[in-house]
């Protein structure tokens, strides 16, 4: 049975230093709720990704994400879809370690069902 990762919203993967890519949709999504045009999302709260291909996310100095307020996300109704698929549509080794998603198995139907459920809402329920 595969195992599907009840998120429990501790928020260290907010903290893990990376960077969160952003594709246009994402950036008008998260201009239009903050109540920002897109130019001054972009010119707030974005750089230039590492391999120069695009954009990503701010971090605070501390490597945390730039929307991390104290310990919830402040736009998590319209979070990045990379967002949205931790810690089940990509993760790296060890991340158990300090992840507190709960492991729980579920039937091949259950877990299609919540895999398509993050892509099209972002729910982890």
């Amino acid at each position: 049975m595969p195992i599907f990762y009840e998120c429990q919203r501790c928020t260290a993967c907010c903290r893990w230093p990376g960077q969160v890519r952003l594709t246009n949709e994402e950036i008008t999504r998260l201009a239009a709720f903050k109540g920002l045009s897109e130019a001054d999302f972009i010119q707030q709260f974005t750089r230039l990704r590492w391999d120069r291909g695009g954009l990503a996310l701010l971090e605070k100095p501390d490597g945390g994400c730039i929307f991390l307020e104290g310990d919830d996300c402040s736009v998590q109704a319209v979070k990045p879809q990379q967002c949205r698929d931790f810690p089940n549509l990509w993760n790296f080794p060890g991340f158990q370690q300090t992840c507190q998603a709960f492991p729980r198995e579920v039937s091949e139907a259950e877990y299609a069902r919540r895999i398509a459920l993050i892509k099209s809402t972002g729910s982890h329920q």
